[in-house]
């Protein structure tokens, strides 16, 4: 790896010449201004404000732009005539635990290498000093004109820098936090940590960016003459979350489901999903409500809604005083009591055609015992 910049690390009254290699580099993909017209480059051209002419990089020098607006030339004489003791050494001020960095203040990461063979025993010496006291060091150092915060740390066998903001780059967070008071319930704290189990960790070498891959498959089709198709979206279902608690609980159900888990373990593919409900509602009704995989919403009543049903009824009182005395339900009560008058009706009815059929007898017993009176006469 090219070296951006050459110096040595002071470390008390020892110092170590390195190299400092950039530790990071950038993947994102670049594009170029064109004319729409015809396709050509847009470049552009440093020009004088004052006479308009274009001017070159050696004929263009530094200056400071006062409040007024007028321009203070700055030499490269001028700078380097400055006191800078960093300007070729990475000088280590303190050692300090590395949890007393704040990570707002990383910037930039380096690796230092030790430059030529005479480094690499003092090189060594502070790689293993800072792995066994598992600190970190602050240092100074200047780059590109100016001098900058940096911390050393081991990283594997070699001695990383990273770049840090000066504490009053950092800005403050004021207003950003949100400004109403926020309870959270000790149930939503619970399933929060389940669901942060649940997705686990990760290997961070898995980690790729989607976004620039999709891109180089474009460019890779325009170039070779490829009508990409539009890839088809998978709705996310959408819907404002008005119950955190149930959102939090599908969370948790689908992470444990992309995981692959057992249904028992914490619900399986066929498992229904709840829908979004107000928790005051849930728990004053006693109603849960489903949504079918065809998204219709299926309400069940609980005990409660049972209870408001049997007392809606126009023999309420009476279902509930059944209930309180005999420990049965109302609904069994009543079906008994239907029963009771079918069998009673039935008897009515069978007692009524018991009494037409000996009215009819005694009717046809009566109109024999005429006919034979007159057969009588008439002999």
């Amino acid at each position: 790896m090219r070296s951006i910049w050459n110096g040595a690390i002071s470390f008390g009254l020892v110092s170590i010449p390195i190299k400092l290699v950039n530790a990071t580099e950038n993947h994102s993909i670049s594009f170029r201004q064109v004319h729409l017209a015809d396709g050509g480059r847009i470049r552009y051209r440093k020009v004088c404000d004052l006479d308009g002419e274009e001017v070159t990089a050696s004929d263009i020098g530094k200056a400071y732009e006062d409040a007024d607006g007028s321009m203070i030339p700055i030499t490269d004489e001028d700078l380097g005539s400055l006191p800078l003791p960093t300007a070729k050494t990475i000088e280590i001020v303190a050692f300090v635990p590395a949890d007393s960095i704040d990570p707002l203040q990383m910037d930039a990461a380096y690796y230092l290498s030790a430059n030529g063979v005479p480094a690499a025993k003092p090189y060594t010496l502070l790689r293993e000093a800072l792995k066994r006291s598992q600190k970190v060091a602050l240092a100074k150092y200047a780059l590109r004109g100016r001098e900058r915060l940096g911390m050393l740390r081991v990283v594997d066998d070699v001695i990383a820098m990273h770049g840090l903001l000066w504490p009053d780059e950092i800005r403050a967070p004021e207003g950003v936090a949100p400004e109403s008071d926020v309870s959270v319930r000790d149930a939503e704290l619970d399933l929060a940590d389940a669901l942060m189990d649940t997705l686990g960790e990760v290997d961070m070498d898995s980690l790729h960016d989607d976004y620039r891959e999709a891109v180089e498959e474009l460019i890779a089709a325009k170039a070779s003459g490829e009508v990409l198709e539009p890839p088809e979206s998978g709705g996310s279902g959408g819907g404002k979350v008005i119950d955190l608690l149930a959102a939090l609980e599908s969370s948790v159900r689908a992470a444990k489901e992309a995981r692959g888990e057992e249904e028992g373990e914490g619900g399986g593919a066929d498992e229904e999903k709840a829908s979004v409900t107000s928790i005051a509602d849930r728990e004053s009704s006693g109603s849960t409500t489903r949504r079918t995989p065809t998204g219709k919403s299926v309400s069940r009543a609980g005990s409660g809604g049972a209870r408001k049903t049997a007392s809606s009824s126009p023999k309420s009182s009476g279902a509930k005083k059944s209930t309180a005395s005999t420990g049965k339900p109302a609904a069994k009560k009543s079906a008994s009591s239907s029963r009771s008058g079918a069998k009673k009706t039935e008897s009515k009815n069978g007692t009524a055609k018991s009494a037409a059929a000996k009215k009819t007898a005694a009717a046809k017993k009566q109109g024999g015992t005429k006919a034979a009176s007159r057969k009588r006469a008439s002999a």
